[in-house]
């Protein structure tokens, strides 16, 4: 899939922030080290007609881990709630430019909605365009009917993870801070181990976003080969809560190697069971 089949530009949607078949949504989502307030953003400054799509509303509620896939039938419900029916094209952004929007795209296209597509750049390039934003309460939209299909090939769980590893039919990459990877910094999350999922390999999500965007496919190419990556095998990625991990399945996709699944749990699962850990540099 080629990159303008992931992104759409600022000049893109603004011509086209009126077309009743699509639907722009807010998927700003913030680690608390960032001490940013996504709702609060929304309510204060968003593109005109907005919806504001939070991960940690729209999960699986009966699960303790943080912003896990929900039901589709409660995926469907909420969504279609909020006026997003079948058949729209669906563009996210979120606050920062790339962070959180691949994730709420990936979302969407694992349950099924086809023409899911990111606002290269976000929010900061929107408004660095000073192009018109609103803010108060949203205006209120239609409820649509939007029927959720779970992909269950494009999700991982812990044994699809354990089974990868150990039987070498995947690499699992790990998006984290390398400090995080090798057990030298604590988790930002309280009761997590610090370390690794042995036998994976480190490519921090940072290295591959410069400004908000999605660096070249050049740089893209040299980052997952310097992290030891063969993109001629299967990939699987993870990462603290499921959400960088997939910053790093949308740059693989963005250059014809998409990844075999995304681990939903994360190291806030593995790090917080029984199961092995290793620290230090990946030995993969």
């Amino acid at each position: 899939m080629a990159r303008n089949d992931i992104f759409v530009s600022t000049q893109w949607l603004a011509e086209r922030l009126d077309a009743p078949d699509i639907v722009v949504l807010d998927g700003s989502y913030y680690l608390p080290a960032q001490n940013r307030d996504a709702d609060a953003e929304y309510a204060q400054q968003r593109i005109p007609g907005a919806v504001r799509f939070d991960i940690d509303a729209v999960k699986d509620k009966s699960s303790s881990l943080p912003h896990m896939l929900p039901r589709p039938d409660a995926f469907a419900a909420a969504v279609g709630a909020m006026g997003i029916g079948d058949g729209m094209r669906i563009v996210v952004y979120d606050g920062l430019g790339l962070f959180s929007a691949p994730r709420v795209r990936w979302t969407f296209r694992t349950f099924g909605a086809k023409d899911v597509v990111i606002l290269d750049g976000g929010l900061p390039q929107w408004l660095a365009e000073g192009r018109p934003v609103e803010d108060g309460p949203p205006r209120p939209r239609t409820p649509r009917s939007f029927t959720a299909r779970l992909d269950h090939s494009a999700v991982a769980d812990a044994h699809d993870i354990e089974r990868a590893i150990a039987s070498n039919s995947a690499q699992v990459v790990d998006a984290r801070a390398a400090d995080r990877f090798r057990g030298e910094a604590p988790e930002p999350r309280a009761g997590l181990r610090s370390g690794h999922i042995p036998g994976s390999l480190n490519l921090p999500s940072s290295a591959l976003v410069a400004e908000g965007k999605l660096k070249s496919p050049e740089a893209i190419l040299a980052a997952f080969k310097d992290a030891g990556v063969d993109l001629d095998r299967p990939v699987m990625t993870t990462c603290g809560s499921g959400v960088s991990a997939v910053i790093l399945s949308t740059a693989l996709e963005s250059i014809g190697k998409p990844t075999r699944a995304v681990y939903d749990g994360s190291w806030s699962e593995w790090g917080a069971s029984d199961r092995p850990i290793a620290t230090g540099p990946a030995k993969g």
